[in-house]
């Protein structure tokens, strides 16, 4: 193994000055196994997640997190790492102790930049510089910067910036001087926006976001676009004169709409974006847009149907940069493409592409044609980054492997990181299959089945059925740690790719549009019987759960069939009618529904809560106390209706989370009681369906669950 002393770059021997202390986030990569023994629940804590590669640009090193979630302190954490394109050992940028991220280098080479909120405060961009010293703070903006990226000549950054609020804004001015108190009480919400409301931010006020020019020499800051529209995505032409980015401008509200554009603005105008180029003018959303090296070009992500919105496919297009004629470059291949990006060559064009229970990364020529797969198979690419001799680093994982970072030059694909390898050598992990079946009406359907870690083949096993959110998504090929532990733990374990999922074309996706729990419901339950038909599902013995659209279709199969012995509903919804107004999804409702007083048929209709009298499966509903996405309501009503029908159910809400969970206790309590509800319900164990609390008691409100 080559030593990364071997490379010619000083930030190795700079490595501990960014550090405080050394890292236990990346193990040795010669670390012996220990044994093996089965995945468990504190094994998800141990689980790095690693992601975000950033090739530098003389293509000798990749930058990247590692995100830590650790149980004793309660709380996550991200650091930054860095490894040669030659190998050796990872080598820590930032310290322990204070969460950063969105790393990325200068163009020169000179400085990698990266966000950090320390000491308490507001995301800012920090730099270290390659010729020694500590990171230092870059910005210093009142309202914390939520995204950056480098202007080509290393000289300029370009911040996306939400406007300061008032009392932000005077403190700024007043920063030497004392703080004032604070106020006892909040003042209220005063709210006039259509789009009123934002899961992980609350009520939404008038403040919006926009593209500023921070001049690193002179530390000072530009504010070059603004309006009552937020502004995002920026990408630096390539002479650095220009910044292109998405915005949603429609008049009279943005709101109203998805018409999101690519926009060019001069970056060094001082008008605030009075005069800007219109480069798109397709009425569903544009964005992710990026320059061809010549300038000419702009490529980016497109929707072509409107009424479909978020079932209609994400194309790839090309537009001139001066604006004009669009050209869709995916029209046959019909699969959801993201984060474009031109070769060093200009000519051709890398994406992700969302196909098949996979997610492979592509390319096509800038004239369009034939799709090649340049890292492809059954996996998924999340991420990547491209270098100037056509070297990718990517973000890679399997059924088998949590995401590692991997290089690919030349053809070869090679792994560079090796964080979880200590872990997953200890492991005796279930075996993954991706299966095919035919649904109901014959229509083909796939997914991923798991079988118990000692599977035998000649005796019939417990088996869950695990549908997945969106429901415009898909269940791909990387580590699933609970279908892991469910296999663990003696389950099948059943993950669908039912219509509605993405990765199979517009068609297959848009089969449920204002038609949810019918042909999904089918697809779901096609699994089933095929589970059972190869002699794996012991069909006495079936369990159903899932979170979001997957708590959605597990009220729809349990409304519609007494098969399962329990049930698992997390973040669903029960009377649709109910959370317009209430969630942030008004204009996808209107949308796909109308409004529910002119098409109250078409609302009921998709509504499980007027199924819930024929529900008898014990059911555990779950939730985040202050979820917008889809709100702790819908787990309420479907509580109510089953604890007044004298059924067996549970209700547990979790303060402080939004849709999707943060806090590791919280996570650990959920998995604990997954496994406590199945076991009693669908295995007919004695241990009780609700776990003993450990630590602080749960709050008991009412009187057991309901047996």
């Amino acid at each position: 193994m080559k030593s990364v002393r071997s490379v010619a770059f000083v930030f190795p021997v700079l490595a501990s000055l960014f550090a405080a202390r050394p890292s236990v986030s990346a193990p040795p990569q010669s670390r012996p196994p220990v044994g093996l023994r089965n995945i468990s629940i504190d094994d998800y804590f141990q689980i790095r997640d690693v992601g975000q590669p950033e090739l530098s640009p003389d293509g000798q090193w990749v930058a990247y997190t590692v995100r830590s979630k650790t149980l004793k302190e309660d709380k996550n954490e991200t650091r930054i790492w860095m490894i040669s394109t030659h190998g050796g050992e990872p080598l820590p940028m930032t310290a322990e102790g204070v969460s950063s991220g969105h790393p990325r280098w200068s163009p020169d080479g000179k400085f990698l930049a990266f966000t950090s909120s320390r000491n308490a405060g507001k995301s800012q961009v920090w730099l270290l510089n390659r010729l020694g010293g500590e990171a230092v703070r870059l910005t210093e903006v009142s309202q914390g910067v939520a995204d950056f990226e480098w202007s080509p000549d290393s000289t300029r950054l370009v911040l996306v910036l939400q406007d300061p609020k008032p009392e932000d804004a005077e403190a700024e001015k007043d920063k030497d001087k004392p703080a004032p108190a604070k106020p006892k009480t909040q003042p209220p919400y005063v709210i006039d926006r259509l789009q009123f409301k934002e899961d992980t931010v609350g009520y939404l006020d008038n403040r919006r976001t926009h593209l500023y020019v921070f001049n690193i020499e002179k530390k000072t800051v530009t504010q070059i676009t603004s309006g009552s529209f937020d502004d995002e995505q920026p990408a630096w032409s390539p002479d650095g004169k220009q910044l292109a980015f998405t915005s949603n401008r429609s008049m009279p509200d943005p709101d109203a709409s998805r018409d999101t554009n690519i926009w060019v603005v001069e970056a060094d105008n001082t008008d605030k974006g009075a005069h800007l180029t219109q480069i798109t003018s397709n009425p569903g959303p544009d964005g992710q847009p990026a320059w061809s090296p010549d300038g000419k070009w702009i490529t980016y992500v497109t929707q072509l149907d409107t009424h479909l919105f978020w079932y209609a496919t994400q194309h790839l297009a090309t537009s001139p940069s001066t604006g004009g004629p669009a050209k869709v470059l995916t029209l046959a291949f019909d699969r959801n493409v993201r984060r474009p990006r031109f070769s060093a060559d200009g000519n051709s064009i890398y994406f992700i592409a969302v196909d098949d229970g996979t997610q492979n990364l592509c390319r096509i020529a800038v004239a369009g044609g034939e799709i090649s797969r340049v890292v492809g198979g059954r996996l998924t690419v999340a991420n990547y980054s491209l270098g100037k001799d056509g070297a990718v680093a990517a973000q890679i994982g399997t059924t088998d492997r949590p995401d590692e970072i991997f290089l690919q030059n030349g053809g070869e694909l090679t792994r560079l990181t090796k964080t979880n390898d200590a872990l997953i050598s200890q492991l005796r992990l279930a075996k993954v299959e991706y299966v095919h079946f035919k649904s109901k009406d014959g229509t083909a359907v796939a997914g991923y089945l798991y079988k118990p870690v000692d599977f035998d083949p000649s005796k019939k096993v417990p088996t869950l059925l695990n549908p997945h959110g969106g429901p415009v998504s898909e269940y791909e090929a990387s580590f699933n740690h609970l279908a892991q532990l469910y296999a663990a733990n003696g389950y099948a374990v059943l993950l669908p790719n039912p219509r509605g999922s993405s990765g199979y074309g517009e068609k297959f996706c848009a089969a449920i549009y204002a038609d949810w729990g019918n042909k999904d419901f089918q697809d779901d339950m096609a699994i089933v019987d095929y589970a059972i038909a190869q002699g794996i599902a012991d069909p006495e013995k079936l369990g159903v759960g899932g979170w979001s659209y997957g708590g959605i279709s597990t009220d729809f199969i349990i409304g519609q069939t007494t098969q399962f012995k329990a049930a698992i509903s997390g973040a669903g919804v029960a009377l649709i009618t109910s959370f317009y107004g209430h969630d942030h999804y008004q204009r996808d409702y209107e949308t796909e529904l109308g409004y529910p007083w002119e098409h109250q048929a078409l609302w009921d209709k998709i509504s499980p809560f007027y199924r819930v009298k024929n529900i008898t499966t014990p059911t555990l509903f779950m939730g985040g106390e202050i979820d917008a996405n889809v709100p702790i309501l819908g787990g309420e009503q479907m509580y109510q209706a089953m604890k007044a029908l004298g059924r067996t159910t549970e209700l547990v809400v979790y303060p402080g989370e939004y849709h999707g969970f943060t806090v590791p206790s919280h996570i650990k309590d959920r998995l604990e009681r997954y496994l406590a509800w199945y076991a009693h319900y669908v295995k007919g164990e004695a241990t009780p369906a609700t776990p003993e609390p450990k630590g602080l008691p749960a709050v008991k409100a009412g009187g057991g669950s309901g047996e």
